[in-house]
């Protein structure tokens, strides 16, 4: 089903279908979601080695960059925690420079129930949207933004952040870089290799915040800092771990050289996207045309992929890459993101329906 826009480069994302309805739309609930792993045993790591609860660094006593690693900004997403311990438990001896391990929101991990997997993503308010300097410094409190004052002169420090991630909704793994050349070049040489993700994305962040790869020390216009998101898989499936493990382990062995700009990718040549249009649900009633996974992409312009209420959603343009999408969107809730591929031809990945 098409959209009857008319043909031009960018299609009418959202189109108004007038209709007579007296059916009262409610919140369908989630699906339950099967934790296929198990917390990680994180109390040897709660009291940290810096004076910073849930901090373990590590300093090779050689000049060099600042990596910075960091693990459930959401406390239900502990994959990444899981690679992280793993990797400490192994030894740390970076070659040169600095390693640190966060484990963010402690406070929100503890109360992960594995019979009620989603309910422990925060306590007050999303950590992963406090990162704005307005809000550091402001007169705000909440657990979360007290909790990213505490870890803020850690992460200022860094030369290099990767935030671990995981989805909801079974997705492709992606790496997401905020808009700077060294930021791509970070995720460049992270992404395409066996094991790691194949697609960053470059996004137009969210409306309710700032994320931590958007602190102004990343963004800064001429800093050397950089940083990248990586969204490792669905949270609680084994194959999130490993790509967590892959990628961050890739970061500490090459540190230096990403550092540098001297990092060889070789031959790897990823998916590059860019976010053109965040689909925000204004209804309860949003619903996909077909059980997209992110990473799918609809060949064709203006083809109906969602129902929100009245309203048809479509693709903007020809190979519209689904970006994360969310099949339970709440009224105000992002929904899915459209972004087109650049560069080289990526292999054709066609979505269903």
């Amino acid at each position: 089903m098409t959209c009857g826009a008319s043909p031009r480069d960018h299609h009418p994302v959202r189109i108004r279908r007038q209709r007579l309805s007296e059916t009262l739309f409610i919140a369908r609930p989630l699906p339950r979601f099967e934790v296929r792993i198990r917390p990680p045993n994180l109390s040897e790591w709660q009291r940290g080695n810096t004076g910073i609860r849930g901090v373990m660094q590590f300093d090779s006593n050689r000049v060099g960059p600042h990596a910075v690693l960091v693990s459930l900004m959401h406390g239900n997403e502990f994959a990444g925690a899981i690679a992280l311990d793993r990797i400490i438990r192994q030894g740390v001896n970076p070659r040169s420079g600095t390693v640190s391990f966060v484990f963010a929101n402690l406070d929100a991990f503890a109360r992960f129930d594995p019979d009620a997997p989603t309910a422990s993503r925060f306590i007050d308010e999303d950590m992963n949207r406090v990162w704005n300097s307005d809000r550091l410094n402001g007169t705000q409190s909440s657990l979360e933004l007290n909790r990213a004052r505490e870890l803020l002169p850690v992460l200022q420090s860094a030369d290099i952040l990767l935030d671990l991630h995981s989805m909801l909704w079974d997705s492709e793994p992606l790496l997401i870089a905020p808009g700077t050349r060294r930021s791509s070049a970070l995720a460049a040489s992270l992404a395409g290799s066996s094991g790691m993700p194949r697609l960053i994305v470059t996004d137009l962040g969210h409306l309710g915040g700032s994320r931590l790869i958007e602190q102004s020390r990343f963004i800064r216009a001429g800093g050397p800092a950089r940083s990248v998101l990586l969204e490792a898989g669905q949270h609680w499936q084994a194959d999130t771990i490993a790509t967590s493990l892959h990628v961050a382990q890739r970061l500490l062995d090459n540190a230096e050289a990403i550092h540098l700009d001297a990092m060889d990718v070789g031959v790897i040549h990823p998916e590059q996207a860019i976010v053109t249009d965040n689909v925000m649900a204004r209804s309860a009633a949003f619903t996909f045309a077909h059980p997209f996974r992110g990473g799918d992409i609809v060949q064709r312009a203006g083809t109906v992929i969602a129902r929100d209420g009245d309203d048809e959603i479509c693709t903007p343009y020809d190979g519209c890459l689904l970006v994360m999408p969310n099949h339970r969107a709440r009224r105000g809730q992002l929904a899915v993101r459209l972004a087109r591929l650049i560069g080289e031809d990526p292999p054709p990945r066609q979505a269903p329906g």
